[in-house]
């Protein structure tokens, strides 16, 4: 009741007016470079860059990761910007011709994000001194180390070339997608914004320790340690999820957007490879993977091999999580099967139950490889994308083989 109070407060504030729609001073965006800021806690603020094209379409860059957004409406002075695919958007309003101001909202999860934007403006964070320390390397990191619910282990790879670091954190069930920033002195600042998750790392770095904060939106922060080690690896992907004693299939039954109940059971299915990706609209590992997916089944689909997408939505009903879906399949053009397994909630523990035959669901994306004969053979934990470089073209090589050992049998 409270978020909901706040979020309708929100659109009160940055939409209503006494003027009529026709007095109201009309506003486009300025062609050219904005910088765009979203406040966390503790009133720290989250920057990210992104252009505006002469067409009113923009794209927003996160070190080598461009997103371009054309879902955008402005009338009078209030403007709307969409992202792809992911349901959070911008809904704000000119200052003047050279400042917007409101807030990125994500209406599902009742979370509410002040933003502002300026033109003009092109670095992410100030260069303010010289660098003490070169974070270049990997680095064994664990977040929330003093709290067991919610601990867990990342690897930190990094670039720096003078002020300006980039490079991510793998965890085991993905990657915290392209991050972008800058060390002054010994202080390290991190972030990026894709259109579903905004995050900021701040930290103070020595020669081999790098201590301080992860903040996700305004609605999370917690602490982590990052320490240098060349030859620290993660737990493998395909270890982390199994089948439980007893089964050596997978079953279920779940409707497609045109109510049709499909199961592994249907004759599209028989005697043939088939990938079931687990997964949800709201994801960006999930698109990352969706991406390649799509990819690779449209060079590969007249082989005996099917893919099958398992949505688990947070969306309220299943008519706005069908609605994601399709935006998802027009946006990414997937034509396989994309099916509503959940819809109210995200949780994990939700999802197992509706896949019982699982050891739990630890992540999205998860995917699960059947062979012709039904049996599953592997069960892949998450997806390293392209934020990953190395580990993401060793994932390809390793899935192609793999698949094409399946699809020779």
């Amino acid at each position: 009741m409270k978020y909901k109070f706040i979020y309708c407060l929100s659109i009160i504030l940055i939409f209503a007016s006494c003027k009529d729609e026709e007095e109201k001073k009309s506003y486009e965006f300025n062609s050219g470079p904005w910088r765009g800021t979203l406040e966390v806690r503790d009133n720290k603020k989250l920057p990210f860059l992104f252009e505006v094209m002469d067409d009113q379409t923009l794209t927003i860059f996160n070190a080598e990761e461009t997103i371009d957004v054309d879902e955008i409406e402005i009338r009078g002075d209030s403007i709307w910007i969409k992202f792809p695919v992911f349901e959070g958007y911008i809904a704000a309003k000119f200052t003047d011709s050279t400042t917007i101001s409101g807030s990125f909202i994500k209406e599902s999860l009742n979370r509410i994000v002040p933003f502002e934007a300026k033109y003009g403006q092109q670095d992410r964070f100030e260069v303010s001194s010289k660098p003490l320390q070169d974070v270049t390397g990997i680095w064994e990191t664990v977040f929330s180390n003093d709290n067991e619910e919610d601990r867990y282990i990342a690897k930190g790879v990094f670039k720096q070339n003078g002020n300006i670091v980039t490079g991510t954190f793998r965890t085991t069930t993905g990657d915290y997608r392209y991050l972008e920033g800058v060390l002054n002195n010994n202080k390290l600042k991190l972030s990026t914004f894709d259109g579903a998750h905004a995050f900021l790392f701040t930290a103070q770095v020595t020669d081999s320790i790098i201590n301080g904060y992860f903040y996700s939106g305004n609605h999370w922060k917690e602490p982590f340690t990052a320490k240098r080690n060349d030859n620290y690896e993660l737990p493998s992907e395909d270890s982390l999820t199994f089948l439980k004693e007893g089964y050596d299939t997978l079953e279920f039954s779940f409707p497609d957007a045109s109510g049709n109940q499909v199961s592994l059971a249907d004759d599209q299915f028989k005697n043939k490879v088939v990938l079931v990706q687990i997964m949800g609209t709201w994801c960006p590992n999930c698109m990352d993977e969706t991406k390649y997916y799509v990819d690779f089944y449209n060079r590969n689909k007249e082989k005996d091999i099917e893919f099958i997408a398992l949505a688990f939505e947070y969306a309220k009903t299943p008519e706005k999580a069908f609605k994601s879906i399709k935006r998802l399949q027009q946006k990414l053009k997937v034509e396989y099967p994309v099916l509503l397994a959940q819809y109210g909630t995200s949780d994990k523990k939700k999802a197992q139950e509706k896949l019982p035959m699982l050891n739990h669901v630890l992540s999205y994306p998860t995917t699960i490889f059947i062979d012709k004969k039904g049996k599953v053979r592997k069960i892949h934990t998450g997806f390293s994308g392209p934020a990953t470089g190395q580990k993401y073209a060793q994932f390809k090589t390793e899935f192609e083989s793999f698949v094409n050992q399946l699809l020779n049998e």
